[in-house]
This record gives structure tokens, C-alpha cells and sequence, in this order.
């Protein structure tokens, strides 16, 4: 792989293309006949999805004289299949093969700022605004072919890169373009094209980024390897708060292969001309080190009390109607979670390269442009002379360890000017220095009247800001660590409609009185961020366990329960396909045997999704098997429906793996999870026999963010078919076999 040069910028990257709009205002006064009274203007139409903030058509299209077709887009690829969805998208409304689309992911040199790829964003936010500036796109190419060919352009077609006519004469897109001819602003009135034209959008097409994967291609950024490059091992702290008070380089720098060793305050590194050359310098070195450590984390087994403890402000998330209701039964319940990794099963990686006074790295950041400000004030650079590429990394979904990796090579990179950096983190490193999806304490209080209807909802968390990304230099290890040593950023409480710890805490059940308020943390004692669904995850596993408790108290079936209190067609509609997909029913089941009902609508708004599936718990073991699970998801217009049923069974895998096995532990210390023995996850043996995802497809409909929707609703039916196997509910997340035998034999 050639290292590029920075001398890229984006204007001269989109250079080419263009237009020129003329248009002018007429004021409603003056159009108004005399004697009449104007009428008042309709608001103005709203720029699509991430137009809004970067509304320029070249920021997302250019087409050559060639008639090249490249898209860009600010979202990256994280295994979702970005690369290929929104290549579907780009060419449904060019009127081209997804094949003919190059498509350019997160580059701060050259793609729109779309922030972080989160939250199941990427084709509602970024996916609309390249749909809407491709469909201008073709209708301004369209006008100009009317002038070329001399007809009226309501008279041509798109078609395979031309505009032809109805006479057969065609022109093709690059025969059109001009300079800067779509250096325009996007049109909020722009049609797109109905469901009933597709050729792209909602058909199966291979992902694009799978042959690499499967056939050991260069698919990630662990597999780069750049010409000239040299390779950099770090070496962590035994804990968070240690500090470095000896370390004598002689031995090191004479071992074979090393080039250098880069010590800055606490941070630590070795390089060498050879991988394993610096896999031994790295060891050799950690045996050297003395650090003095202090013992400053909580007891583990307290973390439910400590949490409460620390509780700095309350945050109301929700306040509708009256505070008390008059029923006829009152439940509670309280719920934990506990600390949970997110065991990237590829460690985290990072190529960085010094030039020119320019730095450059590839980082499998979720955030090109906010790691490039946190990178830049770091290393005391220009944001205009750091540049960051994404490249897919082998192990995501939240923030992992791959920001710090990125500013560990950017930091090394900048000591050996001209030559490619490779820092890769060993497995241990990525455990006990990622950071952690929050511990999370939630009560629930609810009220049924003689009908058995919610009347009355209360709920509380605990719990601190699930995402602290960069952000500033204090944000990344390696800033931290640094002699000028930069703080982390300060943690705030914030309350929006994407949510946060808070996220899914409202229930979208129909219940008149509700109360849910965010205990929020400032601090928590290991370091912590956003982990897939951020707080969705434990506030769907609380609100959906807790809604088969009230179930029961209303002598009602779980499923005809949540529909009592549904009445949103679109989730009324995913329950349904979900309970007869699976064959929902109460006849009996084999001893130890249960079935769990779950659902929610992804942050309120977005995909909604149900699950039901079934399992078997040995109580003798404690182990819990999954056997048969059914979903449906409904997720707006479905742009790739594989790649739709892809996301969801990942995610109910992933959410099984949590629910049943995954949990963070520490001493007063250090972090005591340092591998796959200490930190269990799901294996292939406890993979269900069969899961089924229902697409609900919605043509016409705006995109829901998919990716993330399975998470809590999963968890919330294993919760479920545990309490409808054994007749005893856990509370608290992971069920542990240890957990599930306690909680048998009591």
C-alpha cells in the first residue's frame, strides 16, 4: 500500500463540477391583488438528513468527464454495510448499477463532517442526504441534456450514466458536467423517485467489503502495511492511576531492531524495524518499568450502592400528567447492569505517518473529524495539517480502543518523520484500557387499574455520560498519559431526543402519568463511553422485564398485554408479526423451559422491533440456552434488507452474549479482566439452532436506524423466558451460571 501525500485538499479533490442557479424572490406583498389580504407563507421547506449542516451538492456527488460516478460520505464502514447500502442509494436515484458508484467513506480531507458513525444514523442522516442530492443531481443533468439534445427534459429519461431521448439520442453524465456545476446548494423541494421505480434500493446486491474479509485480503487496518513502515508497541500502566518512577532504556535500546523508544510523562512506547522485534522490546520493557499505583477503585460487589452514593444532579427526562394515579396494584422492581466490554476480538490498530509537517493517520475511529481536533491539540498541531482516514477496523460498534490507537501512532509518528508507524495494542491491553459501557442502576414503579392498564409510571437510573469521545486530547490514553498531561473532559448531564444513559428510558407504551428522571454521576471509578445502544440496552432489559411483571399482575398473556397498551400501528404491527412468526401461545412447555416476549422502538424514534424466542435453563449447571428466536423490525423503507437481517441477528447475538456473560471486574487496583478466561463471551456451542428476522418494510417511508434496535429488546425476552422457565426472575445483569444457580437454589 502507497502512503498518499497530503497536498490533497477538498476543493481540488472536487474540482470539475458545478453549476450556475439564478433565482430571485418576489415579495408576497407585491404579489398580492389590490384589496386582497396576503396569505401568510408556508415555513420553508427543510434540507434532508445531513444536508441540513453540509448542503453543497459536491460535497456528496461528483461526476468526471469520464462519467465517474464518486459519492461521498462522512459515515464509515464498520461491518454494518455502508459501502454497499449506500452505493444503492446513490444509484437508484442516478439511475446507474450500485457498481458504477465510488463511493469515498469518513476522510477529513475530502468527505462531509457527519461526525461520529453512531446511533444507527448512517442511512437516515447520511443515506437520505445522498439520496436527495442524487436525485438533483440527475434532474439538473437532465436539463442540461434538454439543451444539448433540443428536447424538453420532461421528455427524457435517465438511464444507465445517459439521458437519452425519446428518439433514441442519448448524451452521456460526463458529456454534461462543467466546472463547478454542482457547486450549488441542495433544493429542500427536490421529488425523489417513488417505490414503485425502484431497480437498487430494496434489492439483494453482495456487500462490497466481504471478499477482502473472507478471502484474507487487506480489509482492515491491521493488515496495512505501507511502504518504509516501521512497527510500535506501547506499554500501559499496570492501572489508571499509576505513575511511572523508573525505567532504565539500556537493555532496550540494544535489542534487534529497535529504532527507538518513545517516553513522554507516563506514556511509553517501543519501535522496531519488525513486528515481533518489538512484541519483545515491548515485554523486556514492561518487566523494566516501575510503576507506584494506588488503590482507589470501589468494592465491585457494591457498585448498586456506590452508585447511588456519588449521584451529583437529577436530570427529569420525562414529566407527563399527574404525579399519582389511582389504580388497583402497584409493582416495583429494581434492575443492574454491570460494567461490560466491548471485546473487539480484533485489538486495536493504527497507522501514522509524519511528513511535510503534515500528519496523517488511518484509524478505525467512528469519528474521523473529532479524533483529528483531539489529535491536533495534542500533538500542537493545525487541525488543517492532520488528516484522518478512516479504515475499517477489526472489532467496533461504540467506542473501543480505536481512538487511542490512532493517537498513539500520531504521537510515536511525529518522534520518526518520513516513516509509516504501525501501533497495534496486544489483547490485553484493548480489555483493561478500552473503555466500558457504564454500570447502571433502574427502578421501576407502575400502577394498573381494574382493566389492566398502565395508569402510572415512574422510573429512575443511575448512571454517568455514556459517551466521552473525543472531545479534546484529555480524552485519548495517550494525551493523558503525556508529561503536559491533558485532563479529561469534564462529564455533563445531557438530556436530547438521541439520548444518552437515558436513552430508551421512556417507555413507548401509552401511559398517561409518567416520571423519569436521570440520576446522573459526573465520575465513574474505571473509564467508560459508549457502548452499542449506550443506555437502551438496560433500560429496555428493566421497562421490558418489568412489563411481564405487570403482565402477570393483570392475569394477562405478555403479548396481549403490551398490545393493550399499544397503540402505535407500526409497533402494534411488529408485535404481531413477531408473535405469530414464532406461534406465540400458552400451552405448556417441557420443565426448565420458557418463552420471553420483548420490544421497543429504538430511541423513540427510530426502528422499531420484537422479539420472542425460547429457552432452556439447567438449573443444575446454571447454564441458559437459547433454542429458536423470532423477530420482526420495521425500519422505515428497506434499503437492504440482508444487510437489515444481518444488523439484527448480529445484535441479537451480541445482546445474548451481555445478557448472559459479560461483565468487567476489578479489584481496589487494577481491572482484573485482561483475556477471554476472565472475560467470557458468547461461543458458537450456545449460537441458537435458529433465529428469524421478519423485515416489515415500509417503501416510501423514511429510513429508522436499524443497527442498534435489537439490543434491549433481547436481553428483555431472555429476562423473560428465565422467569416463565423457573418461576424466578433475575434482576441483575450478567446471568451468570454462578448468578442463575444462586438465585435457583435460594
Amino acid at each position: 500500500m502507497n502512503v498518499p501525500t497530503f497536498d490533497i485538499t477538498r476543493r481540488t479533490f472536487l474540482a470539475g463540477t458545478g453549476a450556475l442557479v439564478v433565482s430571485f424572490t418576489i415579495p408576497l406583498e407585491a404579489s398580492a391583488q389590490e384589496g386582497e389580504v396576503p396569505t401568510a407563507p408556508k415555513p420553508p421547506a427543510k434540507l434532508q438528513g445531513s444536508l441540513a449542516d453540509t448542503p453543497s451538492l459536491d460535497a456528496w456527488i461528483r461526476i468526471d468527464a469520464d462519467g465517474t460516478i464518486t459519492v461521498f460520505t462522512g459515515k464509515a464502514e464498520l461491518g454494518q454495510g455502508t459501502k454497499t447500502s449506500l452505493r444503492q442509494i446513490a444509484a437508484e436515484e442516478l439511475e446507474v448499477a450500485p457498481r458504477e458508484i465510488h463511493l469515498i467513506t469518513a476522510d477529513t480531507a475530502i468527505t462531509p463532517n457527519e461526525g461520529y458513525t453512531a446511533g444507527s444514523q448512517t442511512i437516515q442522516n447520511s443515506g437520505t442526504a445522498i439520496r436527495y442530492a442524487a436525485a438533483q443531481v440527475r434532474q439538473i443533468l437532465t436539463t442540461q441534456a434538454s439543451g444539448k439534445l433540443g428536447v424538453p427534459a420532461d421528455q427524457l429519461k435517465a438511464e444507465n450514466g445517459k439521458v437519452i431521448a425519446p428518439n433514441g439520442a442519448s448524451v452521456g453524465y460526463g458529456e454534461l458536467v462543467s466546472e463547478q456545476m454542482l457547486h450549488i446548494d441542495a433544493d429542500p423541494n427536490t421529488k425523489i423517485k417513488s417505490p414503485d421505480s425502484y431497480h437498487a434500493i430494496g434489492k439483494p446486491f453482495a456487500r462490497v467489503d466481504i471478499p477482502g474479509k473472507v478471502t484474507g485480503g487487506e480489509a482492515y487496518v491491521q493488515d496495512m502495511r505501507p511502504e518504509g513502515m516501521v512497527h510500535a508497541r506501547v506499554v500501559r500502566p499496570p492501572s489508571y492511576s499509576a505513575k511511572l518512577v523508573e525505567l532504565d532504556e539500556t537493555k532496550i535500546r540494544t535489542m534487534p531492531g529497535v529504532i527507538a523508544i518513545v517516553r513522554d510523562g507516563d506514556f511509553l512506547a517501543v519501535v522496531a524495524e519488525q513486528e515481533f522485534q518489538a512484541v519483545k522490546a515491548m515485554r523486556a520493557m514492561t518487566a523494566i518499568a516501575k510503576w507506584q499505583e494506588q488503590a482507589v477503585l470501589p468494592d465491585q460487589e457494591r457498585i448498586p450502592a456506590w452508585l447511588e452514593a456519588n449521584v451529583r444532579e437529577v436530570g427529569t427526562v420525562t414529566s407527563v400528567g399527574a404525579d399519582t394515579a389511582a389504580g388497583v396494584k402497584t409493582l416495583s422492581a429494581q434492575f443492574t447492569r454491570a460494567y461490560q466490554m466491548h471485546g473487539s476480538i480484533g485489538p486495536s490498530a493504527a497507522v501514522a505517518v509524519f511528513k511535510d509537517d503534515a500528519l496523517t493517520v488511518w484509524t478505525h475511529t467512528q469519528g474521523v473529524y473529532p479524533d483529528r481536533k483531539a489529535i491536533a491539540q495534542m500533538v500542537g498541531m493545525p487541525e488543517d495539517k492532520v488528516r484522518c482516514i478512516h479504515t475499517e477496523g477489526s472489532g467496533c460498534y461504540g467506542h473501543n480502543g480505536a481512538d487511542d490507537a490512532a493517537a498513539d501512532a500520531a504521537l510515536i509518528a511525529t518522534t520518526l518523520p518520513g516513516r509509516p508507524v504501525r501501533v497495534q495494542w496486544m489483547r490485553d491491553q484493548e480489555h483493561l484500557w478500552e473503555p466500558y459501557g457504564p454500570a447502571m442502576l433502574t427502578r421501576a414503579n407502575a400502577t394498573l387499574d381494574e382493566k389492566g392498564t398502565i395508569v402510572n409510571w415512574h422510573y429512575d437510573l443511575w448512571s454517568n455520560n455514556h459517551g466521552t469521545r473525543p472531545g479534546s486530547a484529555g480524552s485519548l490514553i495517550a494525551g493523558r498519559l503525556m508529561a503536559k498531561h491533558f485532563p479529561p473532559d469534564a462529564a455533563k448531564l445531557q438530556i436530547s431526543p438521541l439520548g444518552n444513559g437515558d436513552r430508551n428510558a421512556i417507555p413507548l407504551y401509552d401511559v398517561p402519568n409518567q416520571r423519569v428522571n436521570w440520576h446522573f454521576l459526573a465520575d465513574m471509578p474505571v473509564r467508560v463511553s459508549a457502548l452499542r445502544g449506550l443506555g437502551a440496552y438496560c433500560n429496555v432489559f428493566s421497562i421490558e422485564s418489568f412489563m411481564d411483571e405487570l403482565a402477570e399482575a393483570a392475569g394477562a398473556d405478555p403479548v396481549e398485554f403490551r398490545l393493550r397498551n399499544m397503540k402505535d400501528p407500526r409497533a402494534r404491527k411488529v408485535i404481531e408479526v413477531t408473535a405469530d412468526k414464532f406461534d406465540w401461545n400458552n400451552d405448556p412447555l417441557p420443565a426448565g423451559t420458557g418463552r420471553g416476549f420483548a420490544f421497543a422502538k429504538y430511541k423513540n424514534h427510530a426502528a422499531y422491533l420484537a422479539i420472542a424466542l425460547e429457552a432452556e435453563v439447567d438449573a443444575e449447571t446454571g447454564i441458559i440456552q437459547i433454542s429458536h428466536v423470532v423477530s420482526a423490525v420495521d425500519c422505515g423503507e428497506a434499503v437492504a434488507p440482508d444487510a437489515i437481517v444481518n444488523q439484527t441477528e448480529g445484535g441479537i447475538l451480541q445482546s445474548m452474549s451481555w445478557t448472559l456473560y459479560e461483565a468487567v471486574h476489578f479489584n481496589n487496583t487494577r481491572i482484573t479482566s485482561p483475556d477471554w478466561s476472565a472475560y467470557p463471551i458468547l461461543r458458537f456451542s450456545a449460537v441458537p439452532d435458529s433465529i428469524e428476522v421478519h423485515v416489515v418494510d415500509n417503501p416510501g417511508q423514511p429510513y429508522l436506524g436499524v443497527a442498534e434496535a435489537a439490543q434491549g429488546p433481547t436481553g428483555g425476552a431472555i429476562a423473560n423466558a428465565f422467569k416463565h422457565a423457573t418461576g424466578k426472575r433475575l434482576y441483575d445483569l450478567p446471568y451468570t451460571r454462578e448468578r442463575v444457580k444462586t438465585t435457583l437454589g435460594a
